[in-house]
């Protein structure tokens, strides 16, 4: 027991730990998923916060020895973005054709996303700054915090109520999409692609993807959309109020 205890504390102290923790929990969430015919409920992601979270708890190891291993990963989110435009470069020319309506879907789809946030947290009677930190929730999360800041809230708050909401998209929009019985049809995937991306970024994008083509290029295209209209109209709409 002594010896392991120190080849812990070792392990702990390495950045290989943050690495090495994340992407075995990853690897292992994501069999388990496949093998629930993944169901949404499984989501990979959540169940990886959940016991990475649970790890860092129990062992007392501190939040940045976590990350100090882990930025390697968090790099790679950039590149990963960036690549959900290959998907939407095939379809092109279908998106021509649609941009005025995929405009406008966008625009009530970010505002019903922030005003819903926003009443409830005034029903709540929260206090302001975390009022504000909830209005970019449906945004990713850098973005977010960088809007927060701007218009007055606490941007770490924000990142969390981004990651919060990703992940309450990507584990439930199945099941209320199925109840809306939007159908299982090339109109239907790019519906349900675009409101997960809407209402959910880059975690709904990611789950879109993993289900159909179509949804997951359209989610790509709702998330990038939320991000330049909310990085230039909420700073722009909070300032005038």
């Amino acid at each position: 027991m002594p010896k392991f205890v120190e080849l812990w504390v070792y392990l702990s102290a390495t950045p290989l730990f943050g690495l090495t923790a994340t992407l075995a929990t990853y690897v292992c969430m994501q069999a388990v998923y496949l093998r629930l015919n993944q169901a949404p409920w499984a989501n990979p992601v959540l169940w990886t916060v959940v016991v990475i979270a649970g790890v860092l708890l129990a062992t007392g190891v501190p939040y940045p020895t976590y990350f100090a291993g882990a930025q390697f990963i968090h790099f790679l989110l950039g590149p990963a973005v960036v690549a959900l435009a290959w998907p939407l470069w095939q379809r092109r020319l279908e998106l021509r054709r649609r941009w005025g309506r995929l405009l406008i879907a966008a625009l009530a789809g970010g505002t019903a996303a922030s005003a819903s946030a926003l009443g409830l947290a005034w029903a709540l009677d929260l206090p302001h700054d975390v009022l504000l930190s909830l209005a970019p929730k449906s945004v990713t999360a850098p973005v977010a915090m960088g809007i927060a800041e701007k218009i007055g809230g606490i941007p770490a708050l924000s990142a969390v109520f981004a990651v919060l909401t990703g992940l309450v998209g990507a584990v439930s929009g199945r099941y209320l999409f199925n109840a809306l019985r939007i159908p299982f049809t090339t109109a239907g995937w790019t519906a349900r692609g675009f409101a997960l991306g809407t209402a959910a970024h880059g975690l709904g994008a990611a789950r879109a993807l993993q289900v159909n083509a179509d949804a997951g290029a359209y989610a790509g295209l709702a998330l990038g959309l939320q991000v330049v209209l909310a990085s230039l109209l909420m700073p722009l709409i909070f300032k005038l109020m």
